[in-house]
Order: structure tokens, then sequence, then C-alpha cells
């Protein structure tokens, strides 16, 4: 398919067959869905690829029994990590040095190289720390001071950054749901869930969040509910 096949062709599919789909494929779709743009490429995200018959009833339940997951043949859920911000924030600072001593001229590498570890090192860690909310606030008042002077950033309260997490992480399941339908395979996009019993049966830290679940099949005749429908473009597309 095209490109722009592909997106037609994708569609909520809330009813799959009983016919199986194969586990590697699923797997290099969640391969690149890693390739999906995010704040900073701080890749705060972790994908968990369900399989097992009896994981998958019991992700079903935990999913209020919707018919999109009762008949999944797979799932995977999509989860936000933002407490490995120091994590891959060292991780980030490293390949953006090495990235710098390849590419950047001579000259220009000890600069470039201080900017990234004040970045990685300083910026990220400031931006991303959380406790009960006081951090996010002493963050606004820093923010809202500079922004007398220069414009800046101001959405960085707690709650802000928890919404940068998920933004991230929904780009990566639109790549992927994107990837399953140009090889025919259909999904589902659920935030229909209960998340305390998900992440008990995940075994997922406190510091886990979960973003979204997508199940994944093949497409029953009535998995489709009807043509699809969006609002008139002329209502929603302005050029300014």
């Amino acid at each position: 398919m095209t490109f722009e096949e592909t997106i037609h062709y994708r569609r909520s599919v809330r009813n799959y067959t009983s016919d199986a789909i194969d586990t590697a494929k699923v797997k290099h779709c969640i391969e690149l869905a890693t390739l999906a743009p995010n704040s900073s490429n701080m890749q705060l995200w972790e994908f968990y690829h369900i399989t097992n018959p009896e994981t998958l009833k019991q992700i079903a339940v935990a999913c209020l029994g919707q018919e999109a997951a009762a008949t999944a043949q797979q799932m995977v859920v999509f989860v936000t990590r933002q407490d490995l911000f120091r994590k891959r924030a060292k991780k980030m600072m490293e390949l953006e040095t090495q990235n710098t001593l390849k590419n950047s001229p001579i000259n220009k590498q000890e600069k470039r190289i201080k900017t990234w570890k004040i970045y990685y090192g300083t910026v990220m860690p400031f931006l991303y720390f959380r406790f009960l909310g006081i951090f996010g606030f002493i963050r606004k008042i820093f923010v809202n001071i500079i922004g007398i002077f220069r414009p800046i950033v101001y959405q960085v309260s707690e709650n802000d950054m928890s919404v940068v997490v998920h933004k991230t992480c929904a780009l990566a399941a639109q790549t992927f749901m994107l990837s399953m339908a140009n090889i025919n395979y259909d999904t589902c996009p659920m935030e229909g869930f209960d998340s305390r019993r998900l992440k008990r049966l995940l075994k997922l830290p406190y510091g886990a969040e979960i973003n979204m679940v997508v199940s994944c099949g093949i497409r029953n005749k009535n998995g489709v509910w009807g043509d699809r429908m969006r609002i008139p473009f002329n209502e929603v597309y302005f050029n300014i």
C-alpha cells in the first residue's frame, strides 16, 4: 500500500477473527514505533507485547470486557516511564557527545559538548523531576520570571510534563498502528481500562503510567462500526 492507502485502511477494529497473527511481524511494528518523534529524544516509554492467551484474557477483563479486547489475538500496552528520566538523559548525553565528535568541526566540538551536558545533565532533570507538585510550582515561578524578558515555554508544571510524556508515547502508538495497517493487520486503541488492575497484572513500578492498550488481530466483517465520519475539513482547517 501507499502511505495514503495505509492511512485510509487503518480503522479502529472492535471485533477480530480467530485467525492468528505473526508475533514476529507485530514485534517488528513495535520496533518501527520506537522511531516515532519524541520530546528531546528522551524516549520515556516502554512497550508490553502480550501474546500469552491467559494473560490476554486477564487484560480483556481489565479493559472492561470490551469486544476489541476480548477478541484480540495479541495486545500491546504502551507505558510511559517518566521515572526513568535520569537514566535516559544520561544515555542521550553520551549519544550526543559521540554525535558531536563524529559530525562537528573540531573547533566547535568543545562548545557543543558543553551545551549537551547542560541540556541533558541539568535542564532535563530539572524539567522531569516530580515531588508532590512542589517542584513543578517552583519551575512555574522560574519560567514566569524569565518570560518577562524573552520567549519561553510555560508548560512546565508536573502535570504539564506528564502530558508531554503521554503525547510522546501516543505518537509511538500511532506509528505502531500505521505500521500494522501497512501489513494488513488491524488494531484498536483503547483508553477504557482499569489502570490499577492492569499495572498489577504487568507488574509495573509505581512511576509507570499506562498510556493506552492497543488490541491486534484481523478484522471481522462486523469489526468496523460503519462508515468513517470526520468533521468537515473547512471547520478544522485554518490557513493563516
